[in-house]
């Protein structure tokens, strides 16, 4: 670990960025050149204690999520992300398509999305990032870890990740995130995390491999439309609108709905009502 040039790097990287640029306010009394370091922690989910003493040169040896969080915050790209794992002591992630780090590009329309649901996802339905409400809307999908960060995963061997979708749309979406997970499978081999997914769904649900077996690919949902199944609001029948970064094989979901429609109003209440909280 080269706490110098990694303390170094971050706070150019802090100064180079401005507020705008995250989708934060100026505000009319700003003096500091770049982002704040409690801005720059906030966006990537730690303490300002924490981020502050990295970049003094006197925190401990960052650890991989917190890196990948800081790359994310801090808008950086694949080659700064790279160079950051390096000056913090660690090896450079893999490049494979189910990495984890989100394109500079793509944050920066996030940023601007504060008032709408929207997140990053995977090919393989792993949340990397959602805005507020989209928390509001779905739930946090970024607490997963391991095999469960993959929504098609816990799908199949989850009950209560069924619950975000009417029961009447279940075979649909069994369909779809099994077509999505064969994709996948057969993009990036079966010596890979999809070949894992695949392997341990076939072992753990019979659901699933029976779908499996139909060998199905490429399904699409007709038009737009997603109805989600709110614990307060009921059901909403949204728009969802699919935005891809072709080099790092994501996808930017946005959640709209009708202006004048019931689902806009209810969609309009998720910032009063707050984080849709874990079934259990």
């Amino acid at each position: 670990m080269d706490r110098a040039q990694l303390a170094d790097f971050l706070r150019t990287r802090r100064e180079a960025l401005q507020p705008e640029d995250v989708g934060l306010p100026r505000g009319p009394r700003r003096r500091t050149r770049g982002l704040r370091r409690e801005e720059v922690a906030a966006l990537s989910g730690m303490s300002t204690d924490y981020y502050a003493r990295i970049e003094q040169s006197r925190g401990p040896m960052p650890s991989e999520p917190m890196l990948a969080a800081l790359a994310r915050g801090l808008h950086l790209s694949l080659d700064e992300r790279d160079h950051l794992f390096r000056m913090a002591g660690h090896n450079t992630p893999s490049r494979s398509m189910d990495i984890g780090h989100v394109s500079p590009g793509m944050m920066r329309i996030l940023d601007r999305l504060d008032d709408t649901p929207a997140q990053v996802v995977t090919p393989l339905a792993e949340t990397l990032v959602q805005t507020r409400l989209a928390v509001a809307l779905l739930g946090n999908e970024t607490r997963h870890t391991g095999m469960d960060r993959s929504l098609a995963y816990r799908w199949f061997t989850d009950p209560y990740a069924r619950r975000v979708f009417p029961e009447a749309d279940h075979p649909s979406h069994s369909r779809l995130f099994t077509s999505d997970l064969r994709a996948a499978y057969s993009r990036q081999g079966s010596d890979s995390r999809a070949g894992r997914i695949v392997d341990a769904l076939l072992e753990r649900s019979h659901e699933f491999a029976v779908l499996w077996s139909a060998h199905e690919i490429g399904i699409h949902r007709e038009g737009a439309d997603k109805r989600i199944q709110h614990p307060d609001l009921g059901v909403l029948e949204l728009q969802c609108q699919v935005l891809f970064d072709a080099d790092q094989a994501q996808a930017l979901l946005v959640y709209t709905a009708t202006p004048g429609t019931e689902s806009h109003e209810k969609l309009a209440l998720l910032s009063v009502l707050g984080d849709r909280q874990p079934h259990r």
